[in-house]
């Protein structure tokens, strides 16, 4: 028999942020919320219409059309993104309440800031916590958390094999991209194996995916570690834990998204003065969106950071006018990962095997 502050509700659709929690569509949930807090999951009903924007990927990776009156699962967390919401958990949540899906994801949280690109952020709201039951034999709901049987996080980092680290000058500067081809080359031109991680962002099942269909033999993700999005000051732990869980399965290699920016707020910065993940990295990729992008990528890498970039990609070389400035004005390689595919990922196997 349910306790009063208890129901049972039908999810209509389940946001990817969730995954590793395998919830069924048929969920109890907790009327009263107390101590909210990132990771934790929720009911929430959607309210409305919008057309741009308004879907959100389920475990799989397939994307579903939200609908106004959907019941969905969603994971609280925050979102601080140049190019889409800016957003955060509230210090208080209540049934009733109305809040924000913050990406497709399905993070939730109180928009703070908006882009016109995107239109206004789609609103939801509160049914309650999702409980989970773990004492089979005890009907003694606790809140659902994707902390939970998350990969744990270390401070160190005794052994791992070569990282190949991508890193970008903003969100949307081809970063996964770059991964992907690097990933498809080793895999199957080397027959070397693979694995993947991106250790910085917010959480979104897509990128994962592209890593596994084009070759990766295991892909983590700072959402296996519990985290929906990543922010300043965690960061290193948690790119530590998914690397040492990536290397008890042995690869030859591991391929290392830095998700957004490296002047982002997602935490960046401190892995890149890290000196476990500066051990580990042996080539360092920078895809930049424009030139001056990609002089100030430069600027912070060698002087405020004191590491090399490897290979430049992106945006910023895709044609030649851009490829003559930063090798000639900015003496780095640039190849394209999208049109010289061959060449881009032979110079990143080339800076690895000399290492």
């Amino acid at each position: 028999m349910a306790l009063p502050s208890m129901r049972k509700v039908r999810l209509d659709k389940i946001a990817s942020s969730t995954r590793h929690l395998r919830l069924s569509h048929d969920v109890t949930i907790s009327e009263t919320i107390q101590a909210p807090k990132a990771g934790q999951v929720l009911a929430v009903r959607v309210k409305g219409h919008k057309a741009v924007y308004n879907q959100i990927e389920d475990p799989s990776g397939r994307l579903l059309e939200l609908d106004e009156g959907d019941i969905i699962a969603g994971v609280l967390g925050s979102r601080r993104a140049l190019r889409g919401y800016a957003g955060v958990v509230p210090d208080k949540v209540e049934r009733g309440d109305i809040l924000h899906v913050l990406n497709t994801g399905g993070v939730i949280g109180k928009v703070t800031s908006i882009n016109p690109e995107v239109g206004p952020p789609r609103e939801v709201e509160v049914l309650g916590a999702i409980l989970t039951f773990p004492v089979l034999a005890e009907r003694i709901g606790v809140p659902a958390d994707i902390a939970t049987g998350a990969v744990p996080l270390r401070d160190d980092l005794p052994r791992c094999p070569p990282v190949i680290a991508v890193a970008g000058t903003c969100m949307n500067a081809g970063k996964t991209s770059a991964c992907a081809r690097i990933i498809k080359h080793l895999a199957k031109t080397l027959n070397k194996r693979v694995a993947a991680t991106k250790v910085t962002g917010v959480s979104l099942r897509r990128d994962a995916l592209a890593m596994l269909d084009r070759g990766a033999s295991e892909v983590l993700d700072f959402g296996d570690a519990g985290f929906p999005s990543t922010v300043a000051g965690l960061t290193p732990r948690i790119a530590k834990g998914l690397l040492a869980k990536l290397a008890q399965a042995e690869p030859e290699v591991i391929v290392m998204e830095l998700g957004d920016g490296i002047l982002g707020e997602y935490g960046v910065q401190d892995l890149l003065k890290d000196p476990d993940i500066r051990r580990v990295v042996k080539v360092w990729i920078m895809c930049a969106s424009d030139p001056v992008g990609a002089w100030g990528a430069k600027e912070l890498m060698t002087k405020v950071f004191d590491l090399p970039i490897h290979v430049m990609t992106g945006p910023a070389t895709d044609n030649e006018v851009g490829r003559c400035y930063v090798r000639d004005q900015l003496q780095v390689p640039a190849l394209n990962a999208m049109t010289q595919e061959a060449e881009f990922v032979g110079e990143v196997v080339r800076r690895l095997s000399a290492k």
